[in-house]
Order: structure tokens, then sequence, then C-alpha cells
């Protein structure tokens, strides 16, 4: 599975640079699949530059969950328009109301001019924890901790394994951590995963006062990816109100504290094989 960050969830330009090293969009990553499948995860911003030219007329965009950073570029997302292709969006279930109501009440006026039932080619599948398959990638997602309903994915084709936990606290609700492997959450996802997508949004100190909010501190990170056997982890969801400088040291302390696992940066542009 050849694999690309389109959106990191960003980073601001420091000392009154004009480019931003990490990234400004929020969360998209693309994964070309050995058979020529296109798949998305999530929908941030990042989204609307993915090349869909060359793809299949299917594309499957899998939905962590429905915070705006993960959705707000969906509506400008051009395949959507285009009768040619088909569109699959797969997201987290409700007890309250379906993957197509919540996001119609986003891709509707007054928020956005077309709405989803104008849309012939979209189709909606509410994701229920649990195995399914899409072509020749083997999808298991299961609940992981971070407010409202939200997934992790593990996606595996030809025995490669590539985990996504991109709003995670793994830590949360332990009184110490790490917990057993059963308490643990996102474990079963990420376990001995080739490459680890996975959210490092804070330094320990951010993280005092951020308890609950359902991101993780860079030493969290470290001990997840460490109990969870991972070959490669790529760092995501970065705190929008760090500076590139900012994310350099986060990273530097996190390749210090990492065992096992290889630390890849996670910037816009990022592209590596599962």
């Amino acid at each position: 599975m050849k694999t690309r960050l389109w959106g990191t969830r960003g980073s601001i330009a420091a000392g009154g640079a004009n480019t931003i090293r990490y990234g400004g969009d929020t969360s998209a990553v693309e994964v070309r699949t050995a058979g020529g499948q296109l798949l998305i995860l999530d929908a941030g911003s990042g989204l609307r530059p993915v090349d869909t030219s060359g793809a299949p007329d299917r594309v499957d965009i899998l939905l962590s969950h429905l915070h705006m950073d993960h959705v707000q570029g969906l509506p400008f997302f051009h395949p959507l328009l285009d009768p040619e292709f088909e569109v699959h969006v797969w997201g987290p279930i409700s007890t309250t109301r379906t993957l197509r109501a919540r996001l119609s009440r986003y891709m509707s006026p007054p928020l956005f001019p077309v709405r989803v039932r104008d849309l012939e080619n979209v189709f909606f599948h509410d994701v229920v924890p649990g195995r399914f398959d899409i072509g020749s990638v083997e999808v298991h997602a299961d609940l992981i901790c971070h407010p409202g309903s939200t997934l992790g994915y593990r996606l595996i084709e030809e025995g490669r394994v590539l985990a996504y936990l991109p709003d995670h606290e793994p830590a949360f609700g332990s009184r110490v951590f790490p917990a057993a492997d059963e308490w643990t959450s996102g474990f079963e996802i990420a376990r001995e995963a080739h490459v680890m997508i996975h959210d490092a949004q804070y330094d320990d100190l951010e993280y005092q006062s951020r308890v609950g909010w359902g991101h993780s501190s860079i030493t969290h990170l470290a001990t997840f990816a460490q109990i969870t056997s991972v070959e490669r982890l790529v760092t995501f969801h970065h705190d929008p109100a760090h500076t590139d400088d900012d994310l350099d040291d986060l990273h530097d302390r996190l390749e210090e504290i990492s065992e096992g696992a290889v630390v890849l940066r996670g910037q816009t542009g990022l592209t590596f094989d599962v």
C-alpha cells in the first residue's frame, strides 16, 4: 500500500517565515493498493488536492469521526460531482442518526449549496466495529478513546498492515499506563502494524492540562508504539498552535524515547510504502 499524507492538521510558520514545513491542511491520507484501489483516510481540507487521475472509477473514504477538521474537505472533493466516479463514504455508526443524515446537516444550505440528496454517485456506510472488506483490503475498525464516536482503522493487504489512529488518547482512564493489553484503547488496531499513523499532538507538559481532550502526549505515544510492537511510527494530528520549530523539538524528543519503532515525521507530502 503506497501511502501519502495530504493533511496532518498543520503547523504555523515561525519567526515571520512565509513557508510551513509540516503543512497547514487538516487530516487526509491517501492509500493506493497494489491492485490500484484508492482509499482515503479522513476528509479534512487535505482531501481537496488528492489527485484521482489514473484512479479507478471508485473511491472509498473512511472517516474516523465527524469532527470538523476531519470532514471539512468532503464537499470540495471533485469526484462527488463527477458521475463517472462512485464514491463510498464510511464512518462510525450512531444510535440516533445515520451517517448520511449526520453529514447532510453539514452538506446543505446555508453551510453548503449542494445537498447530499443531489449526489447520486455517493454512497454512505455506517461502520459497526469489526471487519469488512473493500476490494483487496481487509479493514478492521474499532472504537478508540476520543470524544464522540471515533474509529481507529487497521488496513491489511497481502499481509502488510497499516494502522490509523489520528485522534487518540491511549492513556485516558488508566491509573497506570500502560495498562493490560485488553484495557488499552486501540491496542488491537495497532498491534504489530508495519506502519502506524498516530496522534502526536502534545508534549508532556501540555498534556497535563488537557487530559480527557482525546489526544496523546509524545511519551504516551512512544509507550503505545512500544507495547503494540509497531515497526514504523508516523506522527499525525499536530497541534495547529505549534510552530515548525516546536514540532522539530517534539520529534527530537520522541526519537530519543522511542524504543523499537522507527519515527517518521508526519509532513504534508510524506510518501511511504507499507
